[in-house]
């Protein structure tokens, strides 16, 4: 038995299964060793993850964890852990980016990029990352994620750069002033998450040309800071996952196709991909 993970902030997604026809996905709450404790986890693991499962921990015989937060001074921690609840397995700890590089290129080269919440990308040559542009979070960077959509969303709406309604509207729905804006972003915790929670309000409005100019030209700033210091950014597919890449799926190719570049995949959620990517077809 084989146990595939990818994790983000709210959710993990488990892949268990022999082949890739006898196989189950189920959902725990995320996995984030970077700001969970090992009691926190544990706790996941246990009480989440293993009444889900149809067989004995003890049957586990391989563990592929990706997953946000995963850095490389964390990796020895969920390792540990993982290997208390599963005591027979192999286990493989691997960043969230290594997770969408295998689910979006399998093994062949390519770019593979991440906009969600935050952004990420990297140059990936069938086996392993090479090359990556650092994301430097929604301050510095993240260009094209959603945090970055929200937060040049509100600034240009509330700068005029955008039509009068759409900042009329926007406080309309949300329920907000320019005070409480201010409140959120600047004094409240996990202000990315707030401007990120922008984005539905920004993709209904998307057919508005001035909208959906707003998205060509944050998504070429995404491919214009991190994608063309590739080398072969030009030759190689650009591949996508997370939920802004696949909801502005055609900003986003409109915006490449613009700097001549070449879009190959969008999927919405690694672990699908991830499963073709470790588990055989069928019994050997």
């Amino acid at each position: 038995m084989i146990l595939i993970a990818d994790s983000g902030a709210t959710k993990t997604d488990w892949c268990f299964g022999t082949t890739l026809h006898h196989s189950q996905i189920v959902q725990t709450e995320g996995i984030n060793p970077f700001h969970q404790t090992a009691d926190k986890i544990n706790e996941i693991l246990r009480n989440g993850l293993l009444p889900q499962l149809p067989c004995p921990s003890s049957d586990i015989q391989d563990v592929f964890f990706y997953g946000a937060g995963c850095t490389p001074d964390k990796i020895e921690k969920l390792a540990f852990l993982l290997g208390q609840t599963f005591p027979h397995a192999t286990i493989e700890v691997h960043s969230d980016l290594v997770g969408a590089a295998r689910a979006l290129c399998q093994h062949k080269p390519g770019i593979a990029c991440i906009l969600g919440t935050g952004a990420n990308s990297c140059l990936y040559d069938g086996e392993k990352i090479i090359q990556n542009t650092p994301p430097l979070g929604y301050i510095l960077g993240d260009e094209g994620s959603g945090a970055y959509l929200g937060k040049r969303f509100l600034g240009d709406c509330i700068k005029q750069q955008l039509p009068a309604g759409l900042l009329e509207g926007l406080l309309k729905e949300y329920q907000l002033t320019l005070p409480d804006i201010l409140e959120r972003v600047y004094r409240q915790p996990l202000a990315n998450r707030f401007l990120a929670s922008l984005t539905p309000y920004i993709y209904k409005h998307k057919p508005q040309p001035e909208v959906h100019h707003f998205l060509t030209t944050c998504f070429t700033d995404f491919f214009q800071r991190n994608v063309v210091s590739y080398e072969g950014y030009r030759q190689l597919p650009i591949s996508f996952t997370g939920s802004v890449a696949w909801f502005f799926r055609q900003e986003i190719e409109e915006a490449a196709q613009q700097l001549h570049l070449h879009t190959g995949v969008f999927i919405q959620s690694p672990i699908l991909e991830l499963r073709h990517f470790h588990l055989p077809e069928k019994t050997l």
